[in-house]
């Protein structure tokens, strides 16, 4: 299941008059989100559009109860009334969860409930939920491409296949700032768009890219590997360098034979692994300036490249 799977529903309407959809990306259920108010007409969603953030708390907080009720109501017009209920469901009260298990069996007639559960689902979630049979939003690595072309193609312009992996070798899979990125490349007005169309474009003037960063560490030059660091991480942060970093390691993985290569990407996987996690638990001070000098330590311990 990924987010296409989602598309595909909603392609056909959200038939079913209740759905639920999962991701551990807050990037993917916005879209989702936008993907199902455009199925409303614009001229209903005062009166066919209701959304509910479970996350909101205080004097704007709503209850379940008082969710349903909206769900329940006669829609306005000739349309269906789309109720999106968002956040983490598991963290419901039992009771709670109980009146949505008792929606779900008996949902309102011309009503459209959706379900948008922020994280993963506990397997206790999916046997409760598992006649909505739940759909995962979350892209896998290899389909990022072709969720770039789709979305170029609705701003109206055609992506290559170089100009997919300039974005990508810049941002890895920060599906947040690819977005940002097609927004401010479909202000070209081209209908084509190759990778020397958007260098400019896309990394604002700056002087180096993480291309340039892979190439100085397998040239070994630290001095050159800190200088173009230094510039990066004035327009991005260490993690979204990190995941950059990944994926352009990840291009060069050969699917049979070059073995001796294969090992040192393994290694490579694994530093990045190292200190994706010192920066999500502050476990280090200065963690990409240590795996800089771990990169560089790893590839003199090889055969000059080619």
């Amino acid at each position: 299941m990924s987010f296409q799977t989602f598309l595909d529903v909603v392609e056909k309407g959200l038939p079913a008059p209740v759905h639920m959809f999962y991701a551990s990306d807050l990037f993917l259920l916005r879209e989702a989100m936008d993907e199902i108010k455009r199925l409303v007409p614009e001229t209903e969603r005062d009166f066919n559009f209701h959304t509910f953030d479970l996350t909101v708390q205080g004097e704007d907080s709503i209850t379940l109860e008082q969710i349903l009720n909206v769900a329940n109501t006669v829609s306005f017009f000739s349309g269906r009334r789309f109720t999106v209920l968002s956040g983490n469901i598991q963290k419901l009260l039992k009771k709670d969860l109980e009146r949505l298990q008792v929606y779900i069996v008996n949902p309102a007639e011309g009503s459209v409930f959706v379900i948008l559960h922020s994280g993963l689902l506990s397997k206790d979630a999916r046997e409760k939920f598992k006649a909505l049979k739940p759909v995962s939003l979350d892209m896998r690595e290899s389909e990022i491409p072709f969720w770039i072309k789709k979305r170029a193609q609705i701003k109206g312009m055609e992506i290559s296949d170089n100009a997919i992996d300039f974005l990508i070798g810049l941002h890895g899979p920060d599906l947040g700032l690819l977005a940002s990125e097609i927004e401010k490349i479909s202000l070209l007005g081209k209908e084509k768009v190759h990778a020397d169309d958007i260098s400019e474009i896309v990394t604002g003037g700056r002087l180096y890219s993480i291309f340039d960063l892979t190439n100085a560490l397998r040239e070994r030059d630290p001095g050159r590997v800190f200088r173009i660091y230094k510039t990066l991480r004035e327009t991005s942060d260490d993690y979204s360098l990190i995941g950059a970093l990944n994926w352009q390691y990840g291009r060069h993985i050969h699917s049979g034979g070059n073995q001796a290569e294969n090992e040192y990407l393994l290694r490579v996987f694994e530093l990045l692994n190292s200190v994706d996690k010192d920066i999500k638990s502050s476990g280090r001070i200065f963690p990409m300036e240590y795996l800089l000098i771990k990169l560089l330590r790893l590839q003199e311990g090889r055969l000059p490249s080619s």
